[in-house]
């Protein structure tokens, strides 16, 4: 990990052997991180490979051998309900950086935000970028999973699922997957859907806030940060 964390930037790329940016992320190296020609960018196939490269100012020009990551495990899942204005953008990127795998968005029978057939690729899509934005930045090298909005039954099947709710067990990494309700709550049919109840503390939680803290607790536990029951490593 350390030349991915010295490196002064880092990128997706589709092929490592003979590694291109894309327009935009070119862009990006040349005018927002001010990269000049030598410095070094490191490169992902966001699918655990990766290699560091020279900037040449208009391209890449790679320096070192490919370095393949395992993916971590368990998988970790965070699901959220769609929520208003640009709180769902926020959570996928803050889900992103804290190392999560994947991100499910859900319509719940309480969610006040519905998406239309028709604009839920839209949305998706959206979210899709600005997850790999947030992986760019926070030099990961497997990108995670966006899914497409899912139903609540949906999302409820996803195999070592628990419901996050107040006064649930503390999360745990047999369960990897923790779906957040809305902030009004879960509804009647979803209560009794007969799923593990997960807490995630004893103050209440806006929905983004608490898809967080699941990412968060999970994903340390996951990489030893904390122990089960709390304890620090």
């Amino acid at each position: 990990m350390g030349a991915l964390r010295e490196a002064a930037a880092h990128a997706f790329v589709v092929d490592l052997e003979a590694p291109e940016l894309a327009a935009d992320d070119r862009r990006h190296l040349e005018r927002a991180l001010r990269l000049r020609a030598g410095e070094t960018v490191t490169v992902s196939d966001g699918a655990g490979r990766w290699r560091p490269c020279r900037f040449t100012g208009g391209g890449l020009d790679p320096c070192g051998e490919i370095t393949v990551e395992p993916r971590p495990a368990p998988a970790v899942t965070v699901g959220i309900a769609l929520t208003k204005g640009e709180r769902l953008d926020w959570a996928v990127q803050k889900l992103t950086e804290l190392g999560v795998d994947r991100v499910v968005p859900f319509s719940a029978e309480r969610s006040v935000v519905r998406w239309d057939g028709g604009r839920s690729g839209h949305h998706v899509d959206r979210l899709r970028r600005i997850a790999r934005q947030a992986a760019m930045q926070s030099r990961r090298t497997w990108l995670p999973e966006v899914e497409d909005l899912l139903a609540f039954a949906e999302a409820a099947a996803i195999p070592a699922v628990a419901l996050a709710e107040p006064g649930g067990e503390a999360p745990s990494l047999d369960r990897p997957v923790v779906l957040v309700g809305p902030e009004g709550g879960w509804g009647q049919g979803e209560a009794a859907a007969g799923l593990p109840a997960v807490g995630l503390g004893p103050t209440v939680l806006r929905s983004e806030t608490a898809a967080v803290a699941a990412g968060t607790l999970l994903c340390a536990l996951r990489a030893g940060v904390i122990r089960p029951g709390g304890e620090p490593r």
